[in-house]
């Protein structure tokens, strides 16, 4: 990439960073090691790869249901926030969203950085309020007769979403399964 494909904001942070390292404030291996494991290692395909799994292995689906911290580990996937996962399955009758009313409680190595808006006090406080209008604003509309479902992710546990698996993917390979499921589906604010 050269300096004229770099976006204001891209220029501005190689140019902190470059200071920081000058400066003897950040150990450029550091940075590195940090980087690589936010791009590789945690994140929201780690959540997708679960979500997958469970799409087509229902012994899987049945373990990660009933104590999802030792299944998501069968995975290869453990880390910091990652550890009291509750799994909860989305049905045609019963759609589940996760907020933390306190701060920002979050599944980092499952589903990577917290998007700004789980953070919102609008977002914590209407989810419990009016959780069908918070979908309606991330665009989900559920029936009448589907009930919702809200889980309050603290310190001591933390929630993911197995959205519904897509009619029209009978046939798909997990990798291609994990491809379709996003990070908003398995907060609850996306359907996939």
């Amino acid at each position: 990439m050269t300096h004229s494909d770099l976006s204001d904001v891209q220029i501005r942070v190689r140019a902190l960073e470059s200071a920081l390292v000058a400066g003897g404030h950040v150990d450029p291996a550091a940075l590195d090691a940090l980087v690589e494991t936010y791009e590789h290692q945690v994140g929201p395909h780690n959540g997708a790869r679960v979500v997958a799994r469970a799409w087509v292995d229902p012994g899987y689906r049945e373990r990660l249901l009933a104590d999802a911290t030792p299944a998501i580990a069968e995975l290869g996937i453990r880390g910091r926030q990652g550890e009291h996962m509750v799994a909860v399955e989305n049905t045609p009758d019963v759609h589940n969203l996760v907020v933390c009313t306190l701060c920002s409680c979050y599944p980092w190595s499952v589903l990577g950085l917290p998007p700004v808006w789980y953070k919102s006090a609008p977002y914590r406080s209407r989810a419990v309020a009016d959780p069908r209008g918070v979908l309606t604003d991330f665009g989900v509309t559920l029936g009448a007769d589907v009930s919702v479902r809200v889980w309050d992710s603290t310190a001591e546990v933390r929630y993911l979403v197995i959205p519904q698996r897509p009619a029209d993917s009978e046939g798909m390979t997990e990798d291609e399964l994990a491809a379709r499921v996003t990070r908003d589906s398995m907060i609850g604010v996306g359907t996939l």
